[in-house]
């Protein structure tokens, strides 16, 4: 009985010996994660630092000269500039330096921002949401050692992007200290959002919640930087509480200074205390936020997958529409500091085709419905992407086991994509016209461009149809559709700055939309891209009829 007794003893005792506790692992687990990321994390380095040096040899090209910069220069200093590029350091003196921490800090920041949430989502709470962290956790490993590993996974990979956006701009002769600063704010904010995912991922039980939630104050970040810049040139107060906005007020290429990064660090520090300090507090596999308790019978919408469906998205649903209309809220509400600076500079009012008033503001207002299309059209790509996670996790095997045809789910969950696109690009174009109605004092101008809003739903679908079709297909992957939305929305943002061909401009699928209501409505774009549409889809419904289901 003894012996018996003593031997676990011994045991326990040599466990610790060898170095057993809350990090045990730690090492292994991000060495794994590494090689799972081994493809990702350069693609999304090489990318901005591919995006950085090809914007410094064209930048020359496009502004040969001091005057054209100035003319640049111009544009940022309106209201409208700065919600969309930053403070506006540098703008009586522009530079091809300035013009980086001008008009692509802010948007590198965002990008690194998206990197760091996703990764550590998927590392943390996907890993609990699958049941493979309680497999791993059943060997040898800490219970702090899998969000130690994605973390260290989350550190190297903005490492690597930070050193590739410096090295791209010191490549291009600019000034080596402040090409440094560039690349370590970039970094720096990857690493607070993806602290931030590192909470979240705490609190929901789903990864789903958990990135949705991150997303939500990544949003709000961008906003109060926007808005703040917007306000006074420099920044204001509001700029000051947002992390976007600390990288961008280190004022690289005009006056650096580095202590503004130092807050990046220290809410990165806080958060990460706040994420080991919760993960103790709860259970593998659940969430601190408890989870509401189910009906105890199922609503009949729930029979009909369309019904399945818009109960999975509503949540996603509900986040990207109050995101969308307080945006396009604030950034209508711009709309008579704008009337008023392109009234005081005719030569910038006939940029934008001349007018005044009501006029002046629809057409200055009308390209950021554009921008908000192509948030929509993010939101549509994800939706319909959920279908693979849904196959994969074999939940559609056993609706299709009923009576519900392949081409039934598939165009049912589509039309939810569809539906809810819609939704929020009218919910969008109601906030921006809201805000632009209410700086002027023109209240028509919200179902102004609540309309015109829906120009854009064409094109939307037809990204939701490339997405059908990969689906469709499945061994194609998803890869694709995101390079061929990527490279869109960069082209619609920076095609003209970069001084793309024409050829390229006009094949541009947002600038296919005409501006509305800037712009007379032409049907002719928006009925082809309706039959492309239609067609994609058809083709992606008729793949995934014929193919097998993934195990």
């Amino acid at each position: 009985m003894s012996a018996t007794m003593t031997a676990p003893r011994r045991a326990h005792r040599s466990h610790r010996a060898d170095g057993g506790g809350s990090l045990t692992g730690t090492g292994r687990l991000a060495r794994f994660a590494l090689r799972r990321d081994r493809i990702q994390i350069p693609v999304w380095a090489i990318a901005l630092g591919g995006t950085i040096g090809y914007f410094l040899v064209v930048i020359p090209i496009a502004y040969p000269d001091p005057a054209a910069l100035q003319t640049r220069a111009a544009i940022m200093k309106e209201p409208a500039g700065a919600m969309m590029a930053g403070p506006g350091y540098g703008l009586d003196n522009y530079t091809f330096g300035a013009m980086v921490s001008n008009e692509l800090l802010g948007w590198l920041a965002v990008a690194s921002a998206l990197m760091s949430i996703f990764l550590v989502t998927r590392h943390t709470r996907d890993e609990e949401e699958t049941g493979r962290a309680e497999l791993i956790r059943a060997n040898v490993v800490g219970r702090h050692a899998p969000l130690t590993a994605a973390l260290i996974t989350l550190a190297v990979a903005n490492i690597a992007m930070g050193a590739l956006l410096s090295a791209a701009l010191i490549a291009n002769d600019l000034a080596v200290a402040d090409s440094l600063a560039i690349g370590a704010g970039v970094g720096l904010a990857g690493l607070v959002f993806g602290a931030v995912a590192a909470v979240t991922a705490q609190l929901s039980e789903h990864a789903r919640a958990a990135s949705g939630m991150a997303g939500a104050v990544l949003g709000l970040a961008y906003v109060l930087r926007g808005v703040g810049d917007a306000q006074e040139i420099g920044g204001s107060f509001l700029s000051w509480l947002s992390p976007i906005g600390w990288t961008q007020q280190t004022r690289a290429f005009v006056d650096l200074r580095w202590w503004p990064l130092l807050l990046c660090i220290a809410l990165t520090a806080v958060l990460l205390v706040a994420a080991f300090l919760l993960a103790g507090r709860r259970d593998v596999g659940a969430g601190l936020m408890a989870a509401k308790r189910g009906r105890a019978n199922a609503t009949p919408a729930l029979v009909h997958p369309a019904g399945l469906a818009l109960r999975m998205e509503r949540g996603s649903i509900l986040g990207w529409a109050v995101g969308l209309f307080l945006t396009g809220l604030l950034t209508g509400s711009l709309g008579q500091g704008i009337v008023d600076s392109f009234e005081s500079q005719p030569q910038l009012a006939e940029v934008f085709g001349g007018g005044s008033g009501g006029d002046l503001l629809r057409q200055t207002m009308a390209s950021f419905l554009g921008f908000f299309a192509m948030g929509v059209a993010v939101f549509a790509v994800v939706s319909v992407n959920r279908m693979r996670k849904e196959e994969t996790e074999g939940r559609t095997g056993a609706v299709l086991a009923t009576d519900i045809t392949r081409p039934h789910w598939l165009l049912s969950t589509f039309a939810v994509t569809a539906v809810s696109s819609a939704v929020l690009l009218l919910v969008s174009g109601f906030g921006l016209g809201l805000g632009a109605g209410a700086s002027i004092g023109e209240m028509s101008l919200a179902w102004d461009f609540t309309v015109a809003s829906l120009a854009y739903w064409p094109i939307v679908l037809c990204f939701a149809g490339l997405a059908v079709l990969a689906y469709g297909v499945l061994r194609a992957g998803v890869w694709w559709v995101w390079i061929l939305l990527v490279g869109s929305i960069l082209i619609g943002l920076y095609g003209p700055v970069l001084n793309l061909p024409e050829a390229v401009l006009d094949a541009e699928p947002f600038g296919l939309v005409p501006q509305v209501p800037g712009a007379e409505l032409e049907a002719a774009p928006l009925v082809w891209m309706s039959v492309v549409a239609i067609a994609l889809t058809a083709a992606g419904t008729l793949a995934f009829r014929n193919r097998d289901l993934e195990a």
